[in-house]
């Protein structure tokens, strides 16, 4: 058995979390969920298109499934897929380490004022840590697709963690992951059959594999006047790809739950675009806005949220080529009929297919910005005061877009309070005035209370305030 320590940043982030975000714990099983669905996504779509995983159809990843299985007496919860499993290398890289710049960030976050937002857990991609909230120990028994071993990962989240190989009953007979979480005392709540049917109802229900819950479940026997246990398994989610419904059979609360399976959030969205497109090509399309601006947005390793499915069959997430870079706080799902099941990152760049889906695609949600921003101007500030920023880094690239961009746009004001469009800056100007005026160079403190700032206030003439440093890049690429 080989023992480890955590990374030093791993062992702070495990007690701030357990210590911080206890407001949100059922999240745990969320994001044990999430993990599984990813598992049996990337299994599935690499049978589909790679020689080696074809041959291993048959022998259990041709069924792809979750089962959760609840001890209440001994209080453990296992959670078991049939997804791609891990491998020693992986258990030690992918649980024992965090590869992620974002997480000094994290840390200081969590030492903040903020301590109790349990989204920023799902922003920086630290999920798995959250089962420590309602447990005093895990263990991870894994088996990777094509390999014999299986390997067991265990730690009580605070010192460090175990890696032993896995022999005779206790090895996975196929590919595919068992975690055994022990619910501490504040964890014991769960270990309730109802409670987890309820937790996956709300938070997992449209994942595309079945969920299986095996329980106690107690009824009701009319003769003996008694509450009789039997044990009993039941498909907990409808396991459907929701996005490929008409919009007329979905509600709001339809569309919130699937945004906060796929985005990993808390918080409803701010709005989402739901679009079926039919013709001489065929795909569905769901975008969602966040509330919030995930807090790593603009760090270089940041990676955009939307997933693309082939004819239903999930082919990748976290690929720049679905959404221009200015879009990466967009979420979501792109499904295709008309893309190859074997497509590459390379194939991405060079498909006339995904270009046609991407160039619309884009257009679309910027029209439906558009609409809600004549329409419901309150909703729209809630928007742009969270993304506008990366909409201005749109006029840098996105020349075909450009003047719509320019019309969703908005800046401070000399002259208004909150923020204005260019157009009403334009409405706004004096009958002899020729353009439009603005100032640069430092914080909008220091703008405001600028001397150059007196000569047009007397003049009662509008001044724009930039003090973000994308503005001069903006007006550099407006010619009038």
């Amino acid at each position: 058995m080989s023992k480890q320590q955590f990374q030093t940043e791993v062992a702070q982030l495990l007690h701030l979390i357990v210590h911080s975000l206890y407001s949100h714990p059922e999240i745990f099983l969320r994001e044990r969920i999430s993990n599984s669905s990813d598992a049996l996504d990337k299994l599935r779509h690499l049978s589909l298109t790679d020689e080696t995983y074809k041959a291993l159809v048959g022998n259990g990843i041709d069924s792809p499934r979750i089962d959760l299985e609840l001890d209440e007496a001994n209080k453990t919860l296992s959670l078991s897929d049939t997804g791609i499993g891990m491998s020693e290398e992986d258990l030690i890289s992918h649980l024992g380490t965090i590869a992620r710049s974002g997480t000094k960030n994290f840390l200081s976050q969590l030492s903040g004022d903020d301590r109790k937002d349990s989204n920023l857990i799902g922003q920086f991609g630290v999920g798995f840590y959250s089962v420590f909230m309602v447990a005093d120990k895990v263990e991870v028994v894994s088996r990777k697709a094509g390999e014999e071993k299986t390997y067991r990962w265990i730690s009580d989240g605070k010192t460090g963690f175990e890696i032993e190989e896995v022999t005779g009953d206790a090895a996975r007979k196929a590919a595919g992951t068992t975690i055994l979480i022990h619910f501490n005392d504040d964890g014991a709540q769960y270990a309730n059959g109802w409670r987890l049917q309820e937790i996956v109802k709300k938070y997992s229900n449209h994942i595309a594999f079945p969920i299986f819950l095996t329980y106690e479940k107690s009824e009701w026997d009319e003769e003996k006047k008694e509450s009789i246990k039997t044990r009993t398994t039941e498909q907990v989610n409808a396991a459907s790809a929701m996005w490929r419904r008409s919009k007329s059979e979905l509600t709001d609360d339809d569309y919130k739950e699937l945004y906060k399976s796929i985005a990993g959030d808390w918080e409803d969205p701010l709005f989402w675009f739901h679009t079926r497109a039919e013709g001489t090509l065929e795909y569905t399309t769901l975008f969602y806005i966040p509330a919030k601006a995930p807090l790593d947005l603009y760090q270089a390793d940041y990676k955009g949220g939307v997933k693309l499915y082939v004819k239903r069959v999930f082919i990748m997430d976290d690929s720049r080529d679905l959404l221009p870079q200015y879009l990466r706080f967009v979420r979501g799902i792109i499904d295709s009929e008309d893309l190859p099941l074997n497509v590459s990152r390379e194939i991405l760049q060079q498909n006339k297919v995904l270009t046609s889906i991407k160039t619309a695609s884009v257009k679309k949600i910027l029209s439906e910005l558009k609409t809600i921003a004549n329409n419901d101007p309150e909703k729209y500030t809630q928007f742009i005061t969270e993304y506008n920023r990366p909409l201005k880094e749109g006029l840098y690239g996105d020349f075909a877009n450009r003047e719509t961009l320019l019309e969703l746009i908005r800046f401070k004001s000399s002259k208004v309070d909150g923020l204005t469009s260019l157009a009403e800056a334009k409405d706004r100007m004096q009958s002899e005035q020729k353009a439009l005026y603005y100032i640069t160079g430092g914080t909008e403190s220091m703008l405001r209370n600028s001397p150059l700032l007196e000569i047009y206030k007397k003049k009662g003439i509008e001044v724009l305030i930039l003090d973000d440093d994308v503005d001069e890049i903006v007006f550099s690429t407006v010619a009038k």
